[in-house]
Order: structure tokens, then C-alpha cells, then sequence
């Protein structure tokens, strides 16, 4: 992980709808809890600006991030993000601490290369078909990956790509598999487009006649 989120929070007494809302409208800030790692919740208030920026960076929400709290260092990841239905502001956010020696489970972004030089695409007018954008991992804190990386070059046409395929970062495992094979769900595959398809099928079908 080459890069580091770092946020200067505040702690909050005042708890409840009536004072997260105050926070939001008057200060500015973003109410949000760290729990977790054996210790008792606590109840803080980040800067709305601040937040926000930091979550223009995909990699803020797949990275162990520093919260210095009461001048002290908090390691933890984003766990939950509760947006405004309709307006640009964040309502909440709950961090979880991580520990070290203690595996976590995160939601890392897949990353697809080659997809317009993948041999189904570019020559065979295949069209790729995202069935996912993300993936639930295990792993201890220090081999939290930022992405991984699905190279779709040797896909070959109406081949469906599983999580069993994916390629993965030493001491990384997929959640889902954990679960059995009956969970090796599809990622991406490659089809003609149903157009193409039918224009083949009628030039076979002409060519069949003749």
C-alpha cells in the first residue's frame, strides 16, 4: 500500500440526532464512532471538507487509515459511509480498528486491464460483461491489497471469468469461497453482442443455401 490516509478528528460529547445535526449545520463536521479491537466505542466528529476529499481517492476506502484521536494514533478502516439521500454531505461513518494479528474483511475494487486489446474483444467483437466491481477479502492488515488486478487478456470469447480465477496477493483470500463452491460467482465473461450474433447466424444460414 504505497499510499497513507491520514484524518485529525475531535471527540464529541454530545450523542443523538439533535447533536449530529447541529455538527453537520453549524460546524461543519461529519459525525462518526470507532469500535471494535476490544475497547469501548468512541464517539467522534471529523471535518466534512476534509472527508470528503479523502473519498474522492478509491483507495481511502480499501486502505488502514490513521485517525489521530485526542493525540493519539487510531488504525482503522471505513467500515460503513452514510450519505444524504439527495444533498453532497455525509450524515455518519463508523471505523473499525484493526489489529495487526487480527485478519480483516474488506471490500477491495477490481481493477480490469486490456479489455479493448484482449484478443476476444479486438479481433473477435466480443463484448465484456462486469458482473462485479469489488470483492469482500481476508487477510491481516499489512497485506490489505489497494486493488486487484483482473487481466482480461487470455478471456476468450463466451468464457466466464469466476472468483476462483482472480489472482491473488500473497496471504489474501476471497470471503466468498471461504463459504464453499457454491459461492465461485462470476466476475466477468465475454459475449457477442446479440446483434452480431444474429447477423452471423443469417450469414451462415445464406451461405448454408447456397
Amino acid at each position: 500500500m504505497s499510499q497513507e490516509f491520514v484524518l485529525e478528528v475531535a471527540l464529541r460529547d454530545d450523542q443523538g440526532k439533535g447533536a449530529s445535526r447541529r455538527l453537520r449545520r453549524e460546524e461543519g463536521k461529519v459525525p462518526a464512532i470507532i469500535y471494535g479491537g476490544g475497547k469501548d466505542a468512541t464517539a467522534i466528529s471529523l471535518r466534512q471538507n476534509e472527508m470528503v476529499k479523502a473519498l474522492e481517492n478509491e483507495a481511502f476506502y480499501s486502505h488502514i487509515l490513521t485517525l489521530k484521536v485526542d493525540g493519539k494514533d487510531e488504525s482503522v478502516i471505513l467500515k460503513d459511509l452514510q450519505r444524504h439521500p439527495y444533498k453532497p454531505t455525509l450524515i455518519h461513518a463508523d471505523f473499525l480498528r484493526v489489529d495487526k494479528d487480527h485478519e480483516i474483511h474488506v471490500n477491495v475494487p477490481l481493477h480490469f486491464v486490456n479489455e479493448d486489446t484482449a484478443p476476444a474483444v479486438k479481433t473477435e467483437g466480443g463484448k465484456v460483461s462486469h458482473q462485479m466491481t469489488e470483492v469482500e477479502v481476508i487477510c491481516l492488515p499489512q497485506n490489505l491489497p489497494e486493488f486487484i488486478e483482473v487481466d482480461i487478456t487470455d478471456v476468450a470469447m463466451d468464457q466466464v471469468l469466476h472468483l476462483s480465477d482472480l489472482k491473488l496477493p500473497e496471504g489474501v483470500r476471497i470471503a466468498a469461497l471461504q463459504q464453499g463452491e457454491d459461492h465461485n460467482l462470476p466476475v466477468l465473461a465475454i459475449h457477442k453482442p446479440k446483434g452480431a450474433k444474429d447477423d452471423e447466424a443469417a450469414a451462415e444460414e445464406g451461405e448454408g443455401e447456397e
